[in-house]
C-alpha cells in the first residue's frame, strides 16, 4: 500500500494516475483479451483504477466505429471507380466477371455499403456526424443507386450471353403421327366435287412433336446461375426486388419470344388469323401444336426450375418473376388458338383443331402447377373451351356437308363416286381422335330417332356405341343413302348395280382394314358384303339375261334334228348383238379392285360359257356350211376371252376371231 500511496499524491494524483494508464493502454494497442489482462492488473494496483474498464472500453467502441467508417469509404471508393468508367468502351464491352475486373472486390465493396445502411437504420455511430457530417447518409444511397445500377447491367448482360439457344429440330424429337390435310373448298362441297377424291401421301402432314417425359434442358448455362445468384442476392438486400424482377423477366420474355419464333408461331391478331388461306394456315396451327407441346412441357417447366434455383427461399418473388417471365409467351399462344376456334369452320381444319385442342388439354395440368396467375389460367380454360366449341361445330359442318352433297354429275365409269373416297379416308383419320371426340361429342335424340326410323337402325347398337362411333354408324348409313340416290343417276339398271358394287366394296374395304373395323363391328361388315354379293346378282341379271335368253331351246323347234335353221340364225345374231354391245359398253366401265373385278368375270362366266358351250354344241350341225360362220362367229374360248376385257375402264375394240370347227 506504501507504493500505491505514493504514486497518489491526493485528488490530482488520481486524475496523474488515471491519465498515466490510458496513455499506456492506447500506445500499446494491444488486442482486446491483452488489453482485459492489463485491466485487471491495474486494478489490483489500487483502486483508484477501479474506471479504467470504462476508459478502456470506451477507447475501444470509438475505435471500431473509425475503423467502420474506414471499410465504407473503402467499398464507396471502389463503388465509385468503377462507376467513372460507365461511359467509357472498356466498361461497356467488359462483364463484372472478366479480367480485369474483380468480382468478389466489387461484391464485397457492396456488402459492406448494405451491412453499413443496415448498422445505420439501427443505431447510428456517433462519430459519423462528427467526421463526415449528415452527408454520408446520402454517400451510402448514392453508392447503393451506383452498385444496384451496375448490378442491374450485370444481370441483363450475364442472363443475354448465357441464354442457350433452343434447337428446335435435334432437341425435341420426330413426328409420330400424321393427320390429313384437305384441300381448301371453303366449308361447301360443289357440284364438281373437285375437292374429294383419294388423298395421297403428299396431301398428308405431321401431326405433332412427341416428347419424352424424361427431357430436359438447361436455358441458362449452370456456369453463369452462380453469378446470377450473387447478382440477385445483393438486389433484393438493398432493397432493389422490383428492379431485379424487372431485368430478370424482361430478358427471359425475349428469350421466350424467339424461342416462340423458331417454333414458328408468329405475332398475329385476330383479323390477321382469318384473313390466312388455309395452306399457310394447317402449317401454323401445326407449329402451334408443336409448340405448345415444347414451350410448356420443356421452357416453361425450364423457365420454373432455373427460377427456383436463383431465387431460393424467395418465394414470392421467383413466383413473381416466372409468372411475368410466362405470361406473355403463354398469351401469345392462346391468342392464336383463340383466333382459330373462332374462324369460319370447314371440314378440313378438324384435324388440325383437334391436334390443338388434345395439345392444350395435354399441357394444362402442367401449366396449372407452374403458373398461378389467375387470369392466365382462365384464359387457357377459356381457349381450350372454344377450340373443343370448334372441333364440334366443325365436325357438324362435315356431317352437313356429307347429308347435303346432293351432285348430279355421275361417274360415267361406274367407278367409285368421290364421295365416299373423300368420306371414308376422313373417317380412318377421324378414329384416331377418338378420346378427344368422344369427351366432345354426344349423340342427340333427334339422330337417334332418325337412324331408327329413316334408317331402319336398331337403336341397341348405337347406344352400345362410343359417342364417335355412334356418329360414324349414322355418317355411314347417310353415306350409303346418299349413294344409292346417286346409282339412280344411271339409266342402264345393270350400271347401277355395278356402281352400288364398287362403293359398297370400297366402304367395306376401307373398314376392314383400319380401326373402323372395331367402330363399326363384324356385323356391319358381313351385312355389306352380303349386299354386295346382292348386287352382282343384280348386274347379271340386268346385263345377261336377254343373251342367255338366246340360248335357250324354246322356239327353235325342240330338237337339234328338226330346228328351224331360220330360226337358229336369227337366235345366233342376236346372241352375237348382245354380247358385242355388252362387250361395247362394259369394257369402258370400271371394276377399280382386282378382286372384285375377277369375281365378276368368273359368275359372268360360269353363267354365260357353260350355256353358251352347250347351245353351239346341239346346233352346230344345223348350220353347217361355208355361211356357218357367219352365224356363229366365237367359240366358247373366244367369249372368255374377250370377258377378260370387261370393266377395265377404257373402250376396246372387239375383233372378229374366227376359228376352224373341230
Amino acid at each position: 500500500m506504501a507504493t500505491t500511496t505514493s504514486l497518489g499524491g491526493g485528488a490530482g494524483g488520481d486524475d496523474r494516475v488515471l491519465a498515466t494508464a490510458q496513455q499506456i493502454v492506447k500506445s500499446l494497442r494491444a488486442a482486446k483479451e491483452d488489453r482485459e489482462d492489463m485491466l485487471l492488473i491495474f486494478s489490483t494496483f489500487d483502486n483508484r483504477l477501479s474506471g479504467i474498464s470504462d476508459l478502456i472500453n470506451g477507447d475501444d467502441s470509438k475505435s471500431s466505429e473509425e475503423e467502420e467508417l474506414d471499410r465504407f469509404e473503402a467499398a464507396e471508393k471502389v463503388i465509385l471507380a468503377d462507376a467513372s468508367l460507365s461511359d467509357e468502351p472498356s466498361r461497356q464491352s467488359t462483364s463484372l466477371f472478366n479480367p480485369p475486373n474483380n468480382p468478389a472486390e466489387y461484391f464485397s465493396a457492396v456488402d459492406e455499403i448494405i451491412h453499413w445502411m443496415e448498422q445505420f437504420s439501427i443505431a447510428p455511430p456517433s462519430s459519423a456526424v462528427g467526421r463526415t457530417g449528415p452527408a454520408i447518409v446520402d454517400r451510402a444511397e448514392n453508392a447503393i443507386q451506383l452498385a444496384m445500377s451496375r448490378l442491374e447491367d450485370e444481370m441483363r448482360h450475364v442472363l443475354i450471353c448465357n441464354t442457350i439457344p433452343l434447337d428446335a429440330v435435334s432437341r425435341y424429337g420426330s413426328i409420330r403421327r400424321v393427320s390429313l390435310s384437305f384441300g381448301s373448298h371453303d366449308g361447301a362441297i360443289d357440284d364438281t366435287l373437285e375437292s374429294f377424291g383419294e388423298v395421297g401421301s403428299s396431301r398428308f402432314h405431321e401431326r405433332g412433336a412427341s416428347l419424352g417425359d424424361d427431357l430436359f434442358v438447361d436455358l441458362v448455362r449452370p456456369e453463369a446461375v452462380q453469378d446470377l445468384r450473387q447478382i440477385i442476392d445483393r438486389m433484393v438486400r438493398s432493397g432493389y426486388e422490383r428492379e431485379c424482377l424487372q431485368v430478370y423477366s424482361s430478358v427471359r420474355r425475349d428469350a421466350l419470344d424467339e424461342c416462340l419464333v423458331i417454333l414458328g408461331v408468329e405475332r398475329l391478331s385476330i383479323e390477321e388469323v382469318q384473313r390466312v388461306e388455309w395452306r399457310n394456315l394447317d402449317e401454323k396451327m401445326k407449329n402451334w401444336v408443336q409448340a405448345v407441346k415444347v414451350v410448356v412441357g420443356v421452357l416453361l417447366s425450364g423457365e420454373k426450375r432455373l427460377c427456383d434455383g436463383l431465387f431460393g427461399d424467395l418465394d414470392d418473388l421467383k413466383e413473381i418473376c416466372f409468372n411475368e417471365t410466362a405470361k406473355g409467351c403463354i398469351m401469345q399462344l392462346l391468342n392464336f388458338g383463340e383466333a382459330i376456334s373462332i374462324c369460319k369452320r370447314s371440314p378440313e381444319k378438324l384435324f388440325r383443331i383437334l391436334d390443338m385442342y388434345e395439345a392444350l388439354r395435354d399441357a394444362m395440368p402442367d401449366l396449372q402447377a407452374m403458373v398461378s396467375d389467375e387470369f392466365v389460367i382462365g384464359e387457357a380454360n377459356g381457349v381450350l373451351s372454344g377450340l373443343g366449341e370448334a372441333a364440334k361445330g366443325t365436325f357438324a359442318e362435315f356431317e352437313n356437308c356429307i347429308r347435303n352433297e346432293t351432285s348430279k354429275k355421275p361417274v360415267i365409269t361406274g367407278d367409285v363416286h368421290p364421295l365416299p373416297r373423300y368420306v371414308m379416308n376422313y373417317l380412318k383419320l377421324l378414329v384416331d381422335y377418338g378420346d378427344p371426340m368422344d369427351s366432345l361429342l354426344e349423340i342427340s335424340e333427334e339422330d337417334l330417332h332418325r337412324f331408327k326410323n329413316d334408317l331402319g337402325g336398331d337403336g341397341s347398337q348405337l347406344e352400345a356405341m362410343s359417342p364417335l362411333g355412334q356418329r360414324i354408324l349414322l355418317l355411314m348409313s347417310e353415306l350409303e343413302y346418299n349413294l344409292e340416290e346417286k346409282s339412280r343417276l344411271y339409266e342402264d339398271s345393270a350400271m347401277q348395280q355395278v356402281f352400288l358394287m364398287n362403293n359398297l366394296y370400297y366402304l367395306v374395304r376401307k373398314v376392314k382394314d383400319s380401326d373402323l373395323g372395331k367402330v363399326l363391328g363384324d356385323n356391319w361388315i358381313r351385312k355389306r358384303r352380303g349386299q354386295i354379293r346382292q348386287y352382282a346378282t343384280g348386274y347379271l341379271r340386268a346385263s345377261w339375261s336377254r343373251a342367255l335368253s338366246c340360248l335357250k331351246d324354246e322356239g327353235i323347234g325342240g330338237s337339234s334334228n328338226n330346228a328351224s335353221k331360220m330360226a337358229l340364225k336369227e337366235r345366233f345374231k342376236s346372241f352375237n348383238a348382245c354380247f358385242e354391245e355388252i362387250y361395247r359398253v362394259q369394257t369402258a366401265w370400271k371394276v377399280p379392285d382386282d378382286q372384285l373385278r375377277e369375281e365378276l368375270r368368273i359368275s359372268i362366266s360360269e353363267k354365260v360359257i357353260p350355256a353358251y358351250r352347250s347351245f353351239v354344241g346341239r346346233f352346230r350341225s344345223q348350220l353347217e356350211g361355208r355361211h356357218a360362220g357367219k352365224y356363229i362367229k366365237y367359240t366358247p374360248e373366244d367369249l372368255e376371252t374377250y370377258l377378260l376385257d370387261l370393266f377395265e375402264g377404257s373402250p376396246a375394240v372387239l375383233h372378229h376371231i374366227r376359228r376352224k370347227s373341230t
